[in-house]
């Protein structure tokens, strides 16, 4: 199922839809993360293609004089992959690749893709290949157009119909034997939480790409992998981090995107089970991507999923040092202000100071505000320890005096 990373980039395009539910700034936002996502699996993108439309077309996702204007582009500029921002309904993805005569691959397909790019571990490839055949059962049928037998009717039965049977059943007993590993893998690793014994535990969570890996080596002083490219870590890593005399264990877990594909939220609840026995959530924010508010609701969600959005978090707003608002000219009487236009301070002066718990402004890049991180972290974590040690207050005190 998991192939090597192509080093040659495809020549692509991307499809969006203009919604009542999604307006046009929004749906551009989602095709800049889209090209993102295309860029990091190995994709050029050419050009963008947008429609407005009520609801998405049942058959082909946009609509038919759109489509053609595609396949017109993709057929003049020798494009490889079209990329739709949606989730394709198995039907839509036959009929489309049918007109365009091109590989057609969704949101859902592109970002599992990259999993399978990144994914290292053998308990990482587990997630990624239970997720990737889980996202192939229902499109099987599409899988099979040259066996014409699929269809049914007259002179259309027999073996075609049988090796596609075949083929689902093979699928849903390799789903089979993946879970049954994973949950094996699962066990040996809840065995493993237990054994580092009572030790505060934080993790780092986050939107994809906010510079969490690079915090968590700034904090363990490791060599944790870090890029700027979405999903640069999958698997879970966990450091031993020690701040003044206060020892505590430090998870650098996967990040989250929005319209995360269900069966990735399915496969890695594993990984996401050190988010929920953390004590504290270092929940990490890119302050800097024009969309940081909308992330920080679309990890949120995800918390609220697992069962983790009720716990302890200190707000991390990182990556300073590349923020930049939009200025409004003296002469310009037209343009009303709003939050683009917000200078750090005045960020630092909304809700996010007043956030459930503590906010903190840093570059994990540039070491910028850490050592007022790392006293942050350490109050918060000195007060989970003393509250499960009592009797071990008075060394921090006295750490504390010494500070």
């Amino acid at each position: 199922m998991i192939e090597e990373t192509n080093t040659e980039y495809e020549r692509t395009v991307l499809i969006g839809l203009i919604t009542p539910l999604q307006d046009e700034a929004t749906s551009k936002e989602y095709m800049d993360e889209l090209e993102f996502l295309a860029y990091t699996a190995g994709g050029e993108v050419y050009k963008r293609f947008y429609q407005r439309l009520d609801v998405p077309n049942p058959k082909t996702f946009i609509g038919s004089g759109k489509l053609e204007e595609v396949r017109e582009y993709v057929v003049e500029n020798d494009i490889d992959t079209a990329i739709f921002d949606d989730e394709l309904s198995p039907a839509q993805q036959k009929n489309i690749e049918r007109i365009l005569e091109c590989k057609v691959v969704d949101r859902t397909n592109l970002i599992l893709d990259i999993f399978a790019q990144r994914a290292k571990t053998s308990y990482a490839r587990t997630q990624v290949e239970l997720a990737q055949y889980e996202y192939m059962l229902p499109r099987l049928a599409g899988m099979w157009t040259h066996l014409e037998r699929q269809r049914g009717g007259i002179g259309m039965r027999g073996p075609g119909e049988r090796e596609i049977e075949t083929d689902r059943r093979i699928v849903r007993d390799r789903i089979a034997l993946l879970k049954e590993r994973l949950r094996k893998i699962d066990r040996q690793m809840e065995v493993q939480r237990g054994n580092r014994g009572s030790l505060v535990r934080v993790a780092l969570v986050g939107y994809t790409n906010v510079g969490k890996s690079t915090l968590m080596n700034v904090l363990s002083k490791s060599d944790v992998f870090a890029e700027d490219k979405l999903f640069a870590t999958l698997d879970t890593t966990v450091r031993k981090v020690v701040i003044g005399n206060l020892p505590f264990l430090l998870t650098d877990t996967v990040g989250f995107i929005r319209k995360l594909p269900t069966q990735l939220v399915e496969s890695f609840k594993g990984t996401l089970d050190e988010v929920r026995e953390a004590d504290l959530l270092l929940h990490v924010v890119d302050i800097s991507h024009p969309s940081f508010e909308h992330h920080i609701e679309s990890v949120n969600l995800v918390l609220k999923e697992i069962n983790a959005a009720e716990k302890p978090t200190l707000m991390v707003f990182n990556k300073i040092d590349a923020y930049k608002h939009e200025e409004i000219k003296e002469d310009d009487l037209t343009t009303e202000r709003n939050t683009t236009h917000y200078t750090l301070s005045e960020w630092q002066q909304t809700w996010m100071a007043r956030a459930d718990g503590d906010a903190i402004f840093i570059s994990a890049l540039n070491k910028e505000n850490i050592e007022e991180f790392r006293e942050m972290v350490y109050k918060r974590v000195k007060e989970i320890h003393v509250t499960r040690f009592p009797y071990n207050d008075f060394l921090f005190d006295y750490y504390d005096e010494e500070e």
